[in-house]
């Protein structure tokens, strides 16, 4: 008799198991952080919900395909999300189609989240991450599931010859009944947690393994679909895929080890729960970061019309790294060291800029009250 090596194999796949017992606790604390959260971003306001959520989205879409080995541009992505918002962020970057595609998934995946998942929906979500129908150098089937006509899907490492097989996935000839199990089993309404959901829903899709690539970002954007019905509305405050690829290793070891096992997938969603707890948490930032902004230019708005001042503000206020001098601000607004100066002056003339005490051969600047 054949030993069943991996989780589809098993007699009673798909009616994954788990131990409510062992989760209820964590499921309970992520469920109360997701409620104060939620709660915290509706007392903002419409305006900050909008920049908060271009933040968020912008990180979940730059980590998620981070996870796979693939960056992109944070600028056009962010571009891309700013435009679909209707935030003017000032100088949109163009964005190629890659980059339109996968926004375009991850927006119909959250903003329509109470829409059923479908195999069109799936098809097109693949099709708008390939658009060329092409996977780096490879062409490959997008929009359609793949069909193994070069070997079965294999997730493999290692040097050529000394390849490890870390994973198997089910044969091309039955992906289209497993994919029918699962889109009836997301689609229904049952009593199972909206975020259990999402943990069960993400392992069952990546598992199947249905395309040739983008597998793991389409798991992930399921995921979220789910996380945002959970949350009762569209936009994103947290960000799963940033702590995912945060603890990229993990992941695929948990992964790896829940499809070489049984049906029982508790340890898989207490780390899932644990992994989104994280995100949750760490979403603190991103909203202190908006609210200092908002703060920021509710003060000084008026005061400040030059577009290159306000390009290095926002830069300040936001992922700046290191100490702010007239070299690195001529590098940000491409100008001058002269006029990079005069702009630096002006705005500490005017209470918005001071020198920094830190010591070092150029003169550093930093915000004021800072």
């Amino acid at each position: 008799m054949k030993r069943k090596i991996f989780i589809y194999q098993q007699e009673d796949w798909p009616n994954f198991i788990w131990n409510i017992n062992e989760l209820s606790g964590l499921l309970a604390t992520v469920r109360n952080k997701q409620g104060r959260l939620i709660g915290k971003m509706e007392a903002l306001g419409f305006h900050l919900q909008n920049e908060a959520f271009l933040e968020t989205l912008t990180t979940d879409i730059l980590k998620s395909t981070e996870i796979e080995g693939i960056i992109l541009n944070k600028a056009e992505v962010r571009s891309s999300v700013a435009r679909r918002l209707g935030i003017d962020i000032g100088g949109l970057s163009p964005t190629n189609r890659d980059i339109e595609g996968v926004v375009d998934m991850m927006f119909d995946a959250t903003t329509n989240f109470d829409k059923p998942l479908t195999r069109q929906r799936l098809f097109n979500w693949h099709y708008a991450l390939f658009p060329t129908g092409r996977s780096g150098m490879y062409k490959i089937i997008a929009g359609n599931w793949r069909d193994d006509s070069t070997g079965p899907m294999q997730v493999v490492s290692g040097a050529m010859g000394k390849e490890k097989v870390h994973y198997q996935a089910p044969p091309a000839h039955i992906i289209d009944e497993e994919i029918t199990a699962f889109l009836n089993w997301f689609n229904k309404t049952d009593n199972i947690d909206l975020v259990l959901k999402a943990s069960v829903a993400h392992l069952w899709f990546v598992t199947l393994h249905p395309f040739e690539d983008g597998n793991g970002r389409i798991a992930r954007a399921i995921a979220d679909m789910l996380l945002a019905r959970s949350d009762g509305i569209p936009q994103r405050f947290y960000s799963m895929s940033s702590h995912i690829q945060k603890e990229r290793k993990t992941y695929y070891e948990k992964l790896e080890k829940t499809q070489k096992g049984n049906l029982d997938i508790t340890e898989w969603i207490y780390w899932f729960l644990n992994t989104l707890l994280a995100a949750i948490v760490n979403s603190e930032e991103t909203l202190a970061l908006v609210v200092r902004k908002h703060k920021f230019w509710n003060t000084h708005g008026t005061e400040i019309n030059n577009e290159r001042q306000k390009k290095v503000l926002n830069k300040l206020l936001g992922e700046f790294t290191g100490n702010l001098t007239s070299s690195k601000w001529a590098k940000i607004a491409k100008c001058s060291q002269d006029t990079a100066l005069r702009d630096i002056q002006d705005l500490i003339n005017k209470g918005i800029l001071i020198k920094s005490d830190a010591g070092g051969r150029s003169t550093q600047y930093k915000l004021k009250n800072e």
